[in-house]
């Protein structure tokens, strides 16, 4: 009796990758939408050499339809933030109402303020950590 057994050949080996979530940018996604709409039933095939489900591009095309989907928003950049002192030589901040803003002082020092910060307290901590420095 022979214990060999066939084995057939593996032509195709498909690698599929789970547990990583792919970020895409919004001009990657308007591209891949125009890409999409060049011809009749390309919805498919470009969903496909994206490795996306057609759920995800038909809402990718309903947001770019709607405009919720521009590199405008996307682009990062600094805010112009201007520190001033009154007449009585006090600090002066306008509210802090969303994002991070990160504060040098003086003696090596720096403060972070993240999201919605009472502009008052963030006046008297600074005026603490000069007082420090």
């Amino acid at each position: 009796m022979s214990t060999d057994t066939t084995i057939p050949q593996v032509s195709c080996l498909e690698v599929i990758q789970t547990g990583s979530r792919r970020r895409w940018t919004a001009a990657a996604k308007l591209r891949i939408v125009e890409e999409s709409l060049n011809g009749p039933r390309l919805l498919q095939p470009t969903a496909r050499r994206y490795g996306l489900s057609t759920g995800q591009l038909y809402l990718w095309r309903r947001q770019a339809r709607e405009g919720k989907l521009s590199c405008e928003a996307e682009q990062p950049g600094f805010v112009p933030a201007i520190v001033v002192a009154d007449h009585q030589n006090e600090i002066v901040a306008a509210p802090v109402t969303s994002g991070r803003i990160e504060i040098m002082i003086g003696g090596g020092r720096r403060m972070i303020v993240e999201g919605d910060v009472n502009p008052a307290l963030v006046v008297e901590v600074v005026r603490g950590l000069e007082r420090l420095a």
